[in-house]
């Protein structure tokens, strides 16, 4: 099979959306200006599109024009190393799957160990929070929690009421090991993110689980976030001001 024959073979079996490179294709070093030339045919043709330089995709055509590949595929290279979870969407990625805000964001936020500075990628702009936890695929929900939490006035479009509200009934479903696993977590966070935890969680009656993060803050630091009082009843407890 010649390689432009096995190249359209295997992208005819790729799903919609679906982000790849040349090099998934080349076999042999000798063969990647072939490989490379095949594809940018396939650009000039229809076939796939070009997502940014050296990577592409097979678009998903609707009435309306070609959708754009799920933000995962867009930067799976910054997840994904050799198989191994390194980063995880979140912030601005990840609001509005949360129902914390009905915006859309052209900047896809990633937690890791390790961050960079932040770069384009096509239209998107692709930022960095650091993460001090271990990144493991079954904690991602609680990183992603614990960054809103964090990051509580940077959500668009979104109060502060209407933001803890949702956060409430999302952790008011937790599971006590799920929220065990929210506090550990949380204790290698900032402080004002601590303490509005721990407040919410007291306010849902996880006393115990909220009295760990009430142990470890200053009793005389405080936390501003005009409007938390008027979504929670223990603010002066937890001296969010």
């Amino acid at each position: 099979m010649k390689i432009a024959e096995y190249i359209s073979f295997t992208i005819d079996r790729l799903p919609r959306g679906y982000v790849f490179t040349y090099a998934d294709f080349v076999t042999d070093v000798n063969q990647k200006e072939a490989v490379i030339k095949a594809l940018n045919r396939m650009v000039a043709a229809g076939k796939i599109a070009k997502l940014s330089k050296g990577k592409y995709y097979k678009p998903e055509n609707t009435p309306f024009g070609a959708l754009q590949p799920p933000q995962e595929q867009i930067v799976k290279d910054l997840l994904d190393e050799n198989g191994k979870i390194t980063g995880y969407l979140t912030g601005y990625s990840i609001y509005n799957r949360l129902g914390l805000t009905t915006q859309v964001s052209n900047t896809i936020q990633i937690g890791k160990n390790q961050i960079r500075p932040a770069f384009k990628r096509e239209h998107y702009t692709i930022s960095f929070i650091k993460q001090k936890n271990i990144i493991s695929k079954k904690n991602i929900p609680f990183f992603q929690i614990l960054d809103a939490i964090r990051y509580i006035k940077k959500i668009p479009d979104a109060s502060i009421e209407a933001s803890i509200k949702r956060l409430i009934a999302i952790i008011r479903k937790f599971t006590d090991r799920e929220i065990n696993t929210l506090v550990r977590l949380a204790l290698k966070y900032p402080p004002a993110t601590r303490a509005l935890l721990g407040a919410i969680l007291e306010q849902i009656q996880k006393d115990k689980a909220a009295e760990l993060l009430f142990k470890s803050l200053n009793p005389i630091t405080k936390y501003k976030l005009a409007g938390a009082a008027q979504v929670l009843t223990n603010t002066g407890k937890w001296n969010i001001v």
